[in-house]
């Protein structure tokens, strides 16, 4: 099976206001697209991915990740993150109805194509699934089969709340990539740990990170 991956991305000067204790307002921005960046272009080359449609109202993000090849869909509901994936998954189905999707986060700068492809060829086995991230609260990844709703309950506690709407929890080790996103200064070391991809290292380069 082969995916259609739905990524939401906020307004880049909105964006990543938990990194304020290692970022600048100034340099927030840049990495936010920069995680987007190198989030995307992974997911174009894991061989479980068809295509990305990423959901912003951005001018900058649109302009970039049009670039490496992504669809855009304008954020038409700017009504939230689960509101953006929604619209998302309507805007892939209305031209390719059959479509299996998979909703991920767009702050994954260490993702790699076949952890990502590890992680979709075992959602396919249920209707939706869904992979827990890092810290085993959130989700970085929520999966629907062809004809299934995605049905996204991102957010505070995503991980529980798409355990209870039925979603299969997947329990997959050395998918680590998968599961790191980045909120946190704290998040963003794990990340950098496990190896960050071009774009979000350059915009790094800048930070003086502790640990690091």
């Amino acid at each position: 099976m082969q995916w259609t991956l739905v990524i939401p991305l906020k307004p880049l000067a909105l964006a990543k206001s938990r990194l304020a204790d290692t970022a600048t307002d100034g340099l927030r921005p840049g990495l936010a697209l920069a995680f987007a960046e190198d989030t995307v272009a992974a997911a174009l080359a894991s061989p479980a991915v068809r295509d990305v449609a990423v959901v912003t109202d951005d001018a900058l993000a649109a302009r970039t990740l049009a670039g490496l090849g992504a669809r855009i869909v304008p954020d038409e509901p700017r009504a939230g993150l689960n509101a953006a994936l929604t619209h998302g998954a309507a805007a892939v189905r209305a031209i390719r109805p059959g479509s299996a999707l998979a909703a991920l986060n767009a702050d994954l700068p260490a993702l790699r194509p076949p952890e990502l492809a590890r992680v979709l060829d075992a959602a396919a086995e249920f209707p939706r699934a869904f992979l827990p991230d890092s810290a085993a609260v959130g989700t970085t990844l929520l999966t629907a089969a062809p004809g299934r709703a995605l049905d996204p309950a991102f957010g505070t506690d995503s991980r529980a709340r798409h355990r209870a709407s039925g979603a299969e929890e997947l329990r997959l080790d050395a998918v680590d990539s998968v599961r790191q996103d980045v909120d946190t200064g704290e998040d963003l070391r794990a990340a950098l740990l496990l190896g960050v991809g071009p774009r979000t290292a350059a915009a790094t380069a800048r930070l003086l990170i502790p640990g690091q």
